[in-house]
């Protein structure tokens, strides 16, 4: 961290980013909100913004408020004023650009899953180890758990509401695939992406699934398929989902849809769907939790609401109780707006750069730590494992408890 400035009684934090498409926008959002949301112990500098293509990165810096541009991650790292490095690349990426910068004595802020194979997401959690003992920190970008609703979901699993879970069920349906002439983007090569709906949306409902819980899964059973093989090449530059077909034509290599059973630690049960060809369905995130005293059920594209239902009430009376998660002591929201006027999508990563930063100010290690990103990465292998093996039952081997850093 470097002194404060411009008479500010707060240290600030230089922030640079690698990446600046979908992912670096609501990055770049996140890092020049929060301080002025939040009473954060660190104020963030957004001090350079990486990209390969000089004149993109360029625009891209003066539209999203960042100081400088880089064409070389490695410029970006060794820049004494970058203390954090954001990495907005795609999974390919991930592993090389997080430990080089934690190698080289930066925090990370990575974005899920955090890595496209289990040895990559190893050696980055290894690197992260190291780091937090020379008092880095490192953390993966699963925002959804930063939703105001769904972290009072957690409260009210921590709380006993619900009592013991029986069920967990999480379905993250999308469309965007559905059209056969949607370009081949990187999001549908495993060389880059790792995998296809499984990682980009059924990871963050396995991140949400064991976060939840308070458990992580023991084992899956999964299928997994790809139902339009091939795709045109993309013709020009793309931009977030989008882009436009050309002639030629190439393979798609990775999942079009997943669908998984499991079992959590417990014992509880769990079922996740991810698809990207759910016809008519944008970005419909739902989790239910089942337990022996009650449920709750959220749905992303109603996110300022929490359903609970208190299986101790009476029966004459009892029902499903809908929460509008917007009072000032619902998680996140001291520094909004009054009761009932609600948050959206791009909070969630305000809300992440807010812990992100408290967690440099005090050295705590944030969550959801590499090592998350790691458990969710072995999930993930499983997947894919019981898939190719007529849907076997596969364990999870579990990631071993980090011990404290001594003070």
């Amino acid at each position: 961290m470097d002194a404060s400035d411009n008479g500010s009684k707060r240290p600030t934090l230089g922030v640079g980013m690698v990446g600046y498409a979908f992912m670096g926008a609501v990055h770049s959002q996140a890092w020049r909100t929060v301080a002025h949301v939040f009473d954060v112990p660190v104020r963030p500098v957004m001090s350079a913004v990486c990209g390969r293509d000089a004149g993109g990165v360029r625009a891209a810096a003066d539209r999203l408020g960042w100081a400088a541009a880089e064409t070389d991650w490695r410029a970006l790292i060794a820049r004494d004023d970058v203390q954090l490095v954001d990495v907005c690349t795609p999974g390919s990426s991930h592993a090389e650009i997080a430990v080089a910068a934690l190698e080289a004595g930066k925090h990370v802020l990575c974005e899920k899953p955090l890595a496209n194979t289990v040895d990559e997401a190893e050696a980055m959690a290894e690197a992260a180890r190291a780091a937090r003992r020379r008092g880095q920190v490192a953390m993966v970008g699963f925002n959804y758990r930063r939703l105001p609703a769904l972290a009072l979901a957690r409260r009210l699993v921590e709380a006993g509401r619900v009592g013991a879970l029986r069920h967990v069920r999480v379905t993250y349906l999308q469309d965007w695939l559905t059209d056969p002439r949607t370009p081949l983007t990187w999001r549908l090569r495993r060389e880059q992406a790792g995998s296809g709906a499984l990682g980009d949306i059924g990871s963050h409902a396995i991140d949400i699934a064991q976060h939840l819980a308070g458990e992580p899964l023991a084992g899956v059973s999964a299928l997994t398929e790809t139902f339009v093989r091939e795709r045109p090449l993309p013709e020009g530059p793309t931009a977030g989902l989008s882009g436009t077909g050309g002639a030629g034509r190439g393979e798609v290599t990775v999942d079009d849809a997943a669908l998984v059973t499991g079992r959590l630690a417990s014992g509880a049960l769990a079922s996740f769907e991810a698809t990207r060809f759910a016809t008519g369905r944008k970005n419909a995130l739902r989790v239910e939790l089942n337990g022996e005293r009650g449920s709750l059920v959220f749905d992303l594209e109603r996110l300022n609401e929490l359903h609970l239902y208190d299986g101790t009430e009476p029966a004459s009376t009892a029902g499903f109780r809908r929460i509008l998660a917007t009072e000032p002591d619902h998680p996140y929201l001291e520094g909004w707006w009054p009761p009932g006027h609600g948050l959206g999508y791009e909070h969630s990563f305000v809300h992440q750069a807010r812990d992100l930063l408290s967690a440099v100010a005090t050295g705590e290690p944030p969550r959801p730590s590499f090592d998350d990103g790691l458990q969710v990465q072995r999930v993930l292998a499983a997947v894919e494992e019981s898939a190719a093996n007529n849907s076997a039952y596969t364990p999870v081997a579990p990631v071993a408890p980090v011990a404290p850093v001594p003070a």
